[in-house]
């Protein structure tokens, strides 16, 4: 049996050298654990010390027991090389491996991802030790995944990360002229003599070249790549065939995890949602789109390898989560597409700076607790919905979502420096679609669009060589396509294009951005519907063009803010025009056939209720059916396998049952029928035809 398919996987972090001296605990331990319904573990996250207490002498044989016992007991065990944190040992007599700050001073031992990912002693140690844990642990039946080092993040300005990030860029660019060029080195008098010459960025030295700053963001990621590379290639040296997996995390914007994703066989990662400081629908939808953008990095079933059963101690408020909310937010991760709903830790620690964490077993260490039980209902919940696991998500629908763009834009000192809206813009546009039952795929720049009959490019700032031609094939071939303002501003060096922007889409949309209106935090406008004549971005004169009828549904005034973009058209049709200020009359929503397709621009960041009403028009227009509203506290969400279609349906109100029609198909596997409690959960399954 290959337990990831056919098991969903439910337990968490488990660290049991910091109890080796007391065996009762490491006993009571998987007592509880197999009342809980766990049956899998991580194991060795931050245990280097213990395994290799002096360089060289290993010591396996506790873990080895651990593991044994675990597995007689049905608990499988999630193995973890240990690189997250280094012995003091290894920083005493090889310093190099600490890292150097943006301002060039050398770290002291302490903390985690203290470590320099360049170093060759570094990655010798840690291969060492990878590949003895391989040797010895690699063929154990109860150890199904290897997982890579811990939420790996952090950059390292050291001597040999300089000579690393000029080879890199050398080899990008092949000469200091082209260098030069791309990098706009003559702004401010940058220009560099040779590539010896070129450092990181830092705040005491140079910080202006966006260029500069992008490609050592790129670098960083391809380092971080290199050191899991180092990793894995150890545990195949040690006989170990595997699958591997590192826990990301949420909303991380340091590394690009569409690349990261390339290095590991399984997605995994570390969910935390901020439960009660918003509605409960808003933070649902925030942390559903992390689930959805995870599943994406592979388009294949993750795991949710960290969460908190209660509250978590780094917050700002440790909010403890309201009963049921558990069993909620694990079902979350299943319905987008997880194998598993995982926590930390299981046992609290005693002491230090994690000693207050929320876990499965607590400092009282008694199994009548309300958060053990509820850990229990999960357990049992997931036992029930076993036939989930391997089933695949589907989705007719994408939204770009590239890191590289995200750096960029971030860097960009453009139309608003602060409060730039493109999280929250993103998220109204996904809400759109997942508020109609269907199901969202995010893809980067280099993703495939064939899947897909509607394609959303929310604040696509950068388009790197190639994806414009991408995008206009997309939509030549039939796709429906979405674009926001403040996109295709530049390319992938982010140089401004010249001759018009959205670069290489112009035609496409039939329009070319003009300027950009900043607004302040305290000032909106609002987009209602144009008349016979529309104003001329450039002239602010009236001229007359063809105006799409109310039959878009898209009649009305709604409000905008942050951003807005005066767009000139050439072909275009204005679906809705700015409402107030200099530029009352110009377009901000704009529809233009192209091929056998339609390419939709919406210049400005409008309220959420314009996105719902524009996304169902374009979702109905792709998928030619029509298409339902859910209320704002409905969840739902799919997944298939060859045999049926499954339905997960999820209520975030915390007072009011919610009525989910289920059809005359559909046979009800969990939960009752029709009506869904306050954070209740029904799940259906559907024979496919």
């Amino acid at each position: 049996m290959n337990f990831l398919t056919e098991k969903l996987l439910h337990g968490g972090d488990y660290n049991p050298e910091q109890w080796l001296d007391r065996p009762d605990i490491l006993e009571d331990d998987i007592r509880m654990l197999k009342d809980a319904h766990c049956n899998t573990v991580t194991l060795g996250v931050f245990s280097w010390s213990t395994l290799e207490p002096e360089e060289g002498v290993y010591q396996f044989q506790w873990l080895e027991d651990i593991i044994n016992r675990l597995y007689e007991n049905g608990i499988h065990t999630v193995l973890a090389t240990p690189s997250g944190a280094r012995p003091k040992w290894l920083a005493d007599k090889y310093p190099e491996v600490l890292r150097v700050d943006a301002g060039r001073r050398r770290q002291l031992f302490g903390g985690r991802h203290n470590h320099c990912l360049t170093s060759p002693v570094y990655r010798e140690k840690v291969h060492m030790i990878d590949r003895k844990l391989a040797e010895k642990f690699g063929s154990h039946p109860g150890v199904i995944l290897w997982h890579i080092s811990n939420e790996l993040s952090g950059e390292c300005h050291c001597p040999l990360c300089q000579e690393a990030f000029r080879n890199w860029v050398k080899e990008r660019y092949g000469t200091v002229e082209n260098l030069n060029r791309h990098w706009s080195t003559t702004f401010w008098s940058h220009t560099y003599q040779s590539f010896d010459q070129v450092e990181s960025p830092s705040p005491i030295g140079e910080g202006a070249l966006h260029g500069l700053n992008l490609d050592w963001n790129r670098f960083v990621t391809e380092q971080t790549c290199e050191f899991i590379k180092n990793e894995v290639q150890a545990l195949r040296e040690g006989g170990s065939a595997l699958p591997v997996t590192t826990n990301l995390m949420y909303y991380f914007d340091q590394l690009n995890y569409f690349r990261i994703a390339k290095e590991i066989d399984v997605v995994s990662w570390d969910t935390y949602p901020t439960w009660g400081k918003k509605p409960l629908r808003a933070t649902a939808s925030d942390n559903a789109m992390c689930h959805d953008l995870m599943r994406s990095l592979k388009k294949k079933p993750f795991i949710q390898m960290e969460s908190c059963t209660t509250s978590t101690n780094w917050q700002k408020v440790s909010k403890l989560k309201m009963p049921g909310l558990l069993r909620t937010q694990s079902m979350q991760a299943i319905a987008h597409g997880g194998e598993g709903a995982m926590y930390f830790q299981i046992r609290q620690s005693q002491g230090a700076s994690e000693k207050f964490h929320g876990a499965v077993i607590d400092h009282y260490g008694g199994e009548d607790t309300r958060v053990f039980r509820e850990v229990i209902q999960t357990g049992e919940m997931l036992d029930h919905l076993s036939e989930l696991a391997g089933t695949e998500t589907k989705s007719k629908a994408a939204i770009l979502y590239d890191w590289e763009n995200h750096w960029a834009m971030e860097d960009s000192q453009g139309p608003r420096n602060a409060g730039l809206p493109r999280k929250s813009l993103m998220l109204k546009i996904y809400r759109s679609i997942r508020c109609l039952g269907l199901n969202v795929d995010f893809v980067d720049e280099e993703g495939d669009l064939s899947d897909y009959k509607v394609f959303v490019i929310s604040m696509g700032y950068m388009f790197k060589d190639g994806f414009a031609e991408k995008v206009r094939r997309f939509t030549e071939n039939g796709g429906i396509l979405l674009v926001t303002f403040w996109s295709g501003i530049v390319d992938g060096t982010d140089r401004c294009y010249l001759g018009g922007t959205p670069g290489g889409l112009m035609d496409v949309l039939g329009l070319r951005s003009t300027e950009i209106d900043g607004l302040f935090d305290w000032e909106e406008n609002e987009i209602t519907d144009p008349e016979d004549f529309t104003v001329d971005p450039v002239t602010l004169e009236k001229e007359q063009t063809g105006v799409l009828d109310s039959g878009t549904g898209l009649s009305g005034t709604f409000s905008c803010k942050n951003l807005c973009e005066l767009a000139a058209l050439s072909g275009a049709q204005p679906v809705k025009v700015y409402g107030k200020n200099f530029y009352k009359g110009c377009p901000a929503v704009t529809v233009h056939p192209y091929g056998s397709g339609k390419a939709w621009y919406v210049g400005t960041d409008a309220e959420e209720k314009f996105f719902n009403r524009l996304m169902k028009k374009i979702m109905q227009d792709a998928l030619k059916e029509e298409l339902s509203e859910y209320p704002d506290s409905m969840e739902v969400t799919s997944r298939e396998n060859e045999s049926f279609i499954y339905r997960i349906y999820q209520n975030y109100d915390e007072e009011e049952s919610l009525a989910f029609p289920v059809n005359a198909k559909e046979e009800v596997v969990f939960g009752c029928a029709g009506t869904v409690p306050p954070l209740g959960i029904m799940v259906t399954k559907e024979r496919k035809l």
